[in-house]
């Protein structure tokens, strides 16, 4: 699926910062920028490296100025905006088209001159390519002159002024970094220049550093006679040995092509989320194996994301080595029943506050073994799964343990061991100590799953049916709300208890069924009524006196928004799963789905091309928000399709 956009698209300075484009490398670097080129976050780069993956990460080439001179006019074909009086560059005015597919794609046209760039990321390699192409029909000598601008600092750092940058023999040196450095143009080594007035709208907007700071110490040039042709190449890279930019192109399409192809998606839609879903795959230098980075451009790979991204990400798309290469991560460092939350860096133990990340291990097995029949590996995940299932009976850290009517209890002080685990100093906006209704819906499906799987371990037999009917009577008698006809969303003896919030859909659309149909169906009612949205569910029903309607401002203000309103895009998988499940799955209810998931189409053109993002505003959910690409937004979505073949 190729996404295009017209001038209509950028007819304002502002209008054309609303959309961006994103490329991963694998190792933790990526590549992202507006679709007029700008940089409106601190967090934007040419070619964000990664030099311990996946989170150590460099961002080497923030920007690029880009002038064109048709003979005696000077042209920018750059944008960027800055602070104070300093105006900008609004090359955006002559702008004439942007694509994302595989790579990103800018035309321009200017005075007769027409130049089309592309900027591709190697797969597997913290090296850009950089591409012009420049056809002049001005009548006019065309010279074309880049600046890259350059920072060699950390993610969200600047660099300092005392900072050093030099030239050395293809090489650009600082910061403890080197940079390698190929083109075809003439190369220029400047006197260097800092440029500490870059404006960041979409920091601003957040509370987050709005001001940004560039290094230029060179330019790439090329001129062109009237009527000729040329095509001016850069390529910047952290190793040795740098290809030339047509390698990387093809590099890159011929990768996206394969997992297209591999996925076995007819519908293009999907076909072109599992290629995109790729991009949150990682390598992790401290496990030798794969990760799930849970979004860009804020996130790293944690436990709980993970385990929900990769039923999409990774077994909807048929990327079955790499699920199987996560899970066996997993096992390695289950402890005390728990699966980490954050993974080692360094010397840094694992983070282990999380109630839900080792259930959905095991649910992330069990829906493996149905798609591989991989009986091998369930021999040699099985004992971990019944480490944990033990853990969770007798109990283990953060309060979780199973209390005696068979549900599991979790959360205590200040821990905050759910998805919605927001904690601002002393305030837990949503605490959820006791015991959740997604975790005992998780529960119950991991009993059954055990009773299902227990010949391939070593004990005859674990009860494990025996207590999933327990857990099942206690959770029909205890969570169900008559008087709303839906699911309590905690039992804590507090009011949360009987807030509507979306983490009932899971009790629906897990395999094993805790309800009966008929309250199965009152639930996708419920939830339908109440926190439905085109582009996710809301985490609470609008006329809850806690509802924040609008998502953004400093951090504090934005952290009690998280989860009191704010829809959300991943738990919309649950529910069309929910609502294909109550409707066995007809193909009436296929083609509804079918017909509700145009909206995702639409979805995927709006901040991020090709990708679903984290969140939308609680009240009218009409711009992304947060992370502008998130792992489980994009697997869930999958799932969806995965379930309509």
């Amino acid at each position: 699926m190729k996404f295009l956009y017209g001038k209509q698209d950028w007819k304002t300075f502002e209008r054309g910062e609303e959309n961006c484009y994103l490329m991963t490398n694998g190792l933790g670097g990526f590549s992202s920028l507006t679709i007029t080129g700008s940089c409106s976050r601190n967090d934007h780069a040419v070619l964000m490296a990664c030099v311990h993956s996946p989170n150590h990460r460099y961002n080497m080439i923030h920007r690029l100025e880009e002038v064109l001179y048709v003979g005696e006019s000077k042209i920018y074909l750059s944008s960027q905006d800055f602070s104070g009086q300093e105006g900008r560059e609004e090359g955006y005015r002559c702008q004439s088209g942007f694509s994302y597919e595989d790579y990103p794609q800018w035309t321009y046209l200017a005075e007769g001159a027409e130049v089309v760039k592309t900027i591709a990321l190697m797969p597997g390699e913290n090296t850009v390519g950089i591409t012009y192409q420049v056809r002049n029909r001005s009548g006019k000598e065309v010279r074309l002159e880049v600046y890259p601008h350059l920072q060699f600092v950390p993610k969200g750092k600047q660099p300092d002024r005392e900072q050093a940058f030099a030239v050395e023999e293809g090489k650009i040196v600082s910061g403890g970094q080197t940079l390698s450095f190929r083109t075809n143009g003439d190369f220029h080594e400047l006197p260097v220049v800092f440029h500490d007035n870059l404006y960041y709208a979409y920091d601003a907007c957040d509370g987050r550093e709005a001001i940004g700071c560039t290094v230029v110490n060179h330019r790439v040039s090329c001129t062109v006679r009237p009527a000729g042709e040329a095509r001016l190449e850069m390529v910047y890279g952290m190793g040795q040995e740098l290809p030339a930019a047509a390698e990387i192109l093809d590099a890159v399409k011929q990768y996206r092509d394969r997992l297209r192809e591999q996925s076995g998606f007819a519908d293009e839609t999907a076909r072109t989320l599992a290629a995109n879903a790729n991009q949150f795959i990682s390598y992790r230098e401290s496990t030798g194996k794969q990760t799930i980075l849970a979004g860009f451009p804020f996130f790293e790979d944690w436990g709980r994301d993970t385990m929900i991204a990769l039923g999409g990400c990774c077994l909807a798309a048929r990327q079955y080595d790499t699920a199987k290469s996560i899970l066996q991560t997993f096992m390695a460092y289950c402890e005390k029943g728990l699966m980490p939350n954050l993974f080692p860096e360094g010397k840094q133990a694992p983070k282990y506050n999380t109630v839900d990340a080792a259930l959905l291990f095991i649910l992330a097995v069990y829906e493996y073994y149905k798609k591989t029949g991989d009986e091998d590996f369930v021999r040699d995940a099985y004992g971990t799964m019944a480490e944990i299932v033990k853990w969770y009976r007798n109990g283990t850290d953060f309060g979780i343990r199973m209390d005696t009517d068979g549900l599991i209890m979790a959360g205590q002080g200040f821990d905050q061991v759910t998805w919605m685990d927001v904690r601002v100093g002393n305030i837990l906006p949503t605490p959820r100590h006791g015991k959740p209704v997604e975790i005992n819906a998780y529960w119950y499906n991991v009993l059954c799953i055990m009773e299902e799987l227990r010949r391939f371990g070593p004990e005859a037999e674990m009860g494990y049916g025996k207590l999933a009917e327990q857990v099942k009577e206690s959770f029909g008698k205890q969570f169900w709300n008559e008087e709303a006809g839906c699911l309590k969303d905690v039992l804590s003896g507090t009011k949360a208890d009987g807030q509507i919030r979306c983490n009932q859909i899971w009790a629906v659309s897990l395999p094993f069924s805790v309800l009966s149909p008929e309250r199965e169906k009152q639930v996708v009612e419920t939830v339908f009524r109440k926190l439905y949205t085109p582009y996710g569910l809301r985490t609470l029903a609008p006329e809850d006196e806690e509802f924040c309607p609008f998502y953004g401002g400093v951090q504090l203000k934005r952290d009690l928004a998280y989860h009191q309103g704010t829809v959300w895009v991943f738990p919309l998988g649950g529910y069309y799963l929910a609502y294909l499940k109550v409707n066995g799955y007809s193909e009436e209810a296929k083609e509804y789905v079918r017909m509700q998931l145009e909206n995702i189409e639409a979805a995927m053109r709006e901040g991020c091309a090709g990708q679903l993002p984290e969140i939308y505003d609680g009240e009218n959910p009409v711009s992304s928000k947060g992370c502008f690409a998130q792992a489980w937004s994009v697997g869930e979505m999958l799932r969806v399709y995965d379930a309509l073949r």
